[in-house]
Order: C-alpha cells, then sequence, then structure tokens
C-alpha cells in the first residue's frame, strides 16, 4: 500500500546542521523556535484550543536521513540494533517523533521550546500530548536497560513508577583550565565547541559510528568539524577535556587563506 501525505507547514529552530541538533528533545531544554503552519483552508480552526496544552507531539518528515537501515548503532549502544527498536532517523519510512513544550499561539504560529529539529523539517502532524494516557514513566527500556557505551555491563535500571529515569548514566565533563579558555576564545567568534563536546562526551569515551574518537597514547582525541579536543578519563564515569585544537596541519593553515581563525588560534594558544 502506498499513502501521500502533505506537509502542514515547517519548524524554524537555530539548528542548520544535523551535528548541531541535540539527540532527543530533553536535550533541548529551554531551546526555542517556531512551528510555522501553512495557511490551508480550515487550519485557522484546526488550531483552536491548543492554548493551554502544556506540551505537543509532533510528527514530522526526516527531510535529510539518509534512507532506511533495518540495523543501526545509536549513541547509546556499543552494538547495532534493529532499528525499530531505536529512535534512529534511519525508518522505513522517514517519519520522527518530538514532544515540545508550546509557548503560545499566534495565528498560524506555534511558539515552543525544548525543540530537537532542524531548521526547516517538514510538519506532518501535531497532537497534544495527554500526561495521563501518554506518559508511562516505568516501562522497561529494553537493551537500554542494562546498556553502557563503554562496552560494560551496566547492570539492572532502577525504575521509578512515579518519573522517568533515565536507564543510561551520563559521564561527567569537565575542562582544564587551558581548554576553558580556548573554549571561550573560540565562542567569542562565533564558534560553539562547548556544548557539542559535552553532548558527545556525555556518552562515553569509546569509538563509535557517530562520535569521531580515536586514542592518543593514554587519552583520546575527539573530532569536532574542523576541530579537536583531547580528553582523559577521571575515575569511573568522568572525562576532563584537556586541549583544544586545529584540526589543520600549519602548513594547511599557512597555505590556505580560510583558514584565518585556525591561524589566530594556533598564535593565540601555541598550537
Amino acid at each position: 500500500m502506498i499513502f501521500t501525505y502533505e506537509a502542514i507547514g515547517l519548524a524554524r529552530t537555530p539548528f542548520l546542521e544535523k551535528e548541531q541538533a541535540p539527540r532527543q528533545a530533553q536535550l533541548a531544554k529551554g531551546i526555542e523556535g517556531r512551528l510555522e503552519l501553512f495557511p490551508k483552508t480550515g487550519m485557522a480552526d484546526a488550531v483552536l484550543d491548543l492554548e493551554g496544552w502544556e506540551r505537543l507531539i509532533v510528527l514530522f518528515h526526516f527531510h535529510r536521513d539518509a534512507g532506511f537501515r533495518p540495523k543501526v548503532q545509536p549513541p547509546r549502544s556499543s552494538v547495532k540494533r534493529g532499528v525499530l527498536a531505536t529512535r534512529s532517523p534511519h525508518r522505513p519510512n522517514p517519519i520522527g517523533l518530538s514532544v515540545v513544550r508550546l509557548v503560545r499561539v499566534s495565528g498560524l504560529t506555534l511558539h515552543v521550546r525544548d525543540l530537537d529539529l532542524l531548521d526547516e523539517t517538514p510538519l506532518l502532524d501535531i497532537k497534544p500530548y495527554v500526561p495521563y494516557a501518554d506518559a508511562f514513566p516505568g516501562s522497561r527500556t529494553g537493551w537500554l536497560q542494562q546498556e553502557d557505551v563503554t562496552g560494560a555491563d551496566a547492570g539492572p535500571a532502577s525504575f521509578h513508577p512515579e518519573r522517568a529515569v533515565d536507564p543510561v548514566r551520563d559521564y561527567e565533563i569537565t575542562f582544564a583550565a587551558r581548554a576553558t579558555r580556548a573554549v571561550e576564545w573560540l565562542a567569542a567568534r562565533g564558534v560553539d565547541l562547548d556544548a557539542p563536546l559535552r553532548r558527545t562526551l556525555a556518552l562515553g569515551p569509546k569509538p563509535h559510528a557517530y562520535r569521531r574518537i580515536r586514542a592518543d597514547g593514554d587519552a583520546f582525541v575527539l573530532a569536532h568539524k574542523d576541530w579537536r579536543a583531547r580528553f582523559e578519563l577521571r575515575g569511573e564515569r568522568g572525562i576532563e577535556v584537556i586541549r583544544i585544537f586545529s584540526g589543520y596541519r600549519p602548513k594547511d593553515r599557512a597555505a590556505d587563506p580560510s583558514l584565518g581563525l585556525h591561524r589566530d588560534f594556533a598564535e593565540t594558544f601555541g598550537e
């Protein structure tokens, strides 16, 4: 059977690239954006009574997905899993689901928070989130219940029926003074490394299909776009970022006029 759907609007978000977007709405707390609905016949009536709902379920089309993959390796798994047992975008049909917080309704524009969608994501449908019908905090979490991205068995999860608990505990991320100065220097020039480094390293130090990590002696190096972060393990679940450096070699930085930021960085931090 073949079905055809038409987008009802577009998401407007600060995330222009896949690497910028949180992997789920729970990691996008406070991120604001808009769901702009198209002015189709009847749409003005369709949004009536949305005011008063705290959260909305958003169904959308993965417009930049890489196609169907029957098995994928999620960020929190040390092995590949069946795609239907994951939240991966590589689905049989590229349909996604996210739960966002509604701030206000302005005509056909829904102002929302906790938004994890890419900018211009096509919207397929919007439904109110109904806590008594949609929330089951004590439910089992399948392979996540015992998965640890380091490859070790995390042990049985503790379930609390009254609240949702992440069954995989994040690593605690800290920055050495030198790395902190480098991150702040780059932030002042429009390059945000703090959030993506914390988001990636929170899942652990083990190399993974979604994390560009390699061993470097007793430490590790994480690649994020044109930049590199050297980090070391601290205790059982701690990671400290030791230094930040350019992903370009000195001779490449010297030869390419477009790499002025990388040259300035190297001069400032002696890299």
